[in-house]
């Protein structure tokens, strides 16, 4: 499985995983049970995926990026 897979598959279960526990729910997730307790780790989780997914992005993109941030070079033709 690539990066790019792992990271979108990671990101997603992680979006569920809130989406359900924001509804009410109680989720197996990671081996664990969680409930609204879980959230904030839920999403701490889902953000550090979300930087992997971007950055994954940015680099089959070839996007230069500096620290982990896109940027471009201004032409002035």
């Amino acid at each position: 499985m690539s990066t790019m897979t792992t990271a979108t598959t990671m990101l997603q279960q992680y979006l569920d995983a809130e989406t359900a526990i924001l509804a009410g729910k109680t989720v197996q997730f990671a081996g664990r049970t969680h409930t609204m307790e879980s959230l904030d780790m839920i999403q701490k989780g889902r953000r550090e995926w979300e930087v992997r997914v971007n950055a994954e992005a940015a680099k089959a993109a070839r996007t230069p990026t500096i620290g982990g941030l896109g940027y471009k070079v201004a032409r002035f033709d």
